[in-house]
């Protein structure tokens, strides 16, 4: 039993030290200038190729920022010259706190079950 509570306590630790920073995303997202392409509240793109981004599930965005970064396999990474140069100045964290933020925006993206 307490081998279990010690597994949970550091678990909940961990995860603390790596939780997202929504403040720190806004900031970020408006350095990177994302609403240039993706629109006012990143809800309404300038162009319809452009994908509406607020309310986007986090781990959605984060592991698609993520991908634009791998820019040697294709089998794994997203081809977007745009795209991947955008996400190179910023580290996971980074890319983390961002995509906390853009999750927390309200939208009207639709998802269909």
């Amino acid at each position: 039993m307490k081998r279990i509570l010690m597994t949970v306590v550091a678990a909940s630790f961990a995860f603390s030290a790596h939780a997202a920073d929504v403040k720190r995303g806004q900031e970020l997202v408006t350095k990177a200038a994302c609403a240039a392409c993706h629109g006012e509240g990143l809800n309404k793109p300038v162009a319809p190729e452009y994908p509406k981004l607020a309310g986007q599930h986090a781990d959605y965005i984060y592991h698609a920022l993520k991908a634009y970064k791998v820019t040697n396999n294709p089998n794994i990474g997203r081809s977007n010259a745009i795209m991947a140069g955008q996400v190179t100045q910023f580290t996971n964290k980074d890319l983390q706190d961002m995509a906390a933020y853009i999750a927390s925006l309200p939208g009207t993206l639709v998802m269909k079950k």
